[in-house]
């Protein structure tokens, strides 16, 4: 069986680090540059001839940046004839564009799968898309692994006197009731209207949470708005706590003064995105054991199906 390379970009360098080390593997030496003018140069330092080729990097802020890094990367490697070009991407960048919800606006989504695939990348592996629908915008390979895979030990280990778990809003009730299966806990849900990008007012909780311990599930973290506002809204209900899991932490503009201010008593995210800035009430879980294991398999040539 021919080798696999594991290879990092500049978007998460410590996560790969991680994903290497739980491999038992080198990163490949990968020189990566910029032109005065900011274009992105790369040059591979050593010889991938027939090798996989394992390239880890999340598109993440700065998105444009990391995701141009990625399709540079992956054209240098097709032009080394590397045998296989296999994108691990924690967090896919511009999930939240995959349809048309008013006229005249781009599936932004769409757009970056059709990037990948011109690059000369043969799979993707992934975690919590912002939309599992987003596997079917790709003609290659798409292993969509779970946030689930890292929360549910977490949330057990908790011993929680009376935990129930939230969906923030209806859309996330399919992620929610997930997570409530696996756990045997009840399901509340909360309401909310949104008036346009980043803005969310929260309008009703469906379902009792007096006394109760509440855990909220969601697949990312931006702003931190409908998050706060959320937990406020269940802490006026009489909550006892309120913990969210949240996939991939974005955490941009306002996100930890509202984390820091509000009723929220723990945030927990993965290292899919690089942490900005500590804070007390954020607890940071590493996936790179669940993406080790996925390179395995992959590479193995095993059905990923045997993780979940």
């Amino acid at each position: 069986m021919r080798g696999y390379k594991l290879v990092s970009g500049n978007a998460n360098p410590e996560f790969a680090k991680k994903v290497a080390k739980y491999l038992g593997q080198d990163l490949t030496e990968v020189e990566i540059n910029r032109f005065s003018d900011g274009e992105i140069n790369v040059n591979i330092k050593e010889s991938v001839r027939g090798s996989d080729i394992f390239i880890i990097q999340p598109t993440c802020a700065p998105a444009n940046d990391n995701l141009m890094e990625l399709l540079i990367l992956a054209d240098a490697f097709k032009r080394s004839s590397a045998g296989t070009i296999n994108a691990i991407i924690p967090y896919f960048g511009y999930a939240r564009q995959d349809k048309k919800v008013a006229p005249r606006v781009p599936i932004s989504a769409k757009l970056v799968a059709d990037m990948i695939e011109k690059a000369g990348i043969n799979r993707v592996t992934t975690v919590d898309l912002h939309a599992p629908q987003i596997q079917g915008f790709f003609d290659i390979p798409v292993d969509h692994l779970l946030g689930s895979m890292l929360f549910i030990d977490y949330i057990e280990a908790k011993n929680l006197k009376n935990p129930i778990i939230a969906s923030p809003d209806v859309g996330g009730v399919a992620r929610a009731r997930s997570y409530a299966d696996k756990l045997g806990y009840d399901l509340v849900i909360v309401d909310k209207k949104r008036e346009k990008a980043n803005v969310s007012e929260v309008m009703n909780i469906i379902g009792n949470v007096e006394g109760k311990d509440v855990i909220i599930l969601d697949d990312m973290v931006d702003t931190a708005g409908t998050l706060t506002k959320a937990a406020d809204a269940l802490k006026s209900q009489g909550a006892t706590s309120v913990m969210a899991c949240c996939t991939h932490g974005v955490l941009s503009g306002p996100a930890f003064d509202r984390i820091t201010k509000s009723s929220l008593d723990e945030l927990v995210i993965a290292d899919t995105i690089p942490l900005r800035e500590e804070n007390d009430k954020i607890t940071v879980l590493t996936a790179s054991a669940i993406i080790g294991e996925a390179i395995k398999i992959i590479y193995s040539n095993e059905s990923i199906n045997t993780m979940f």
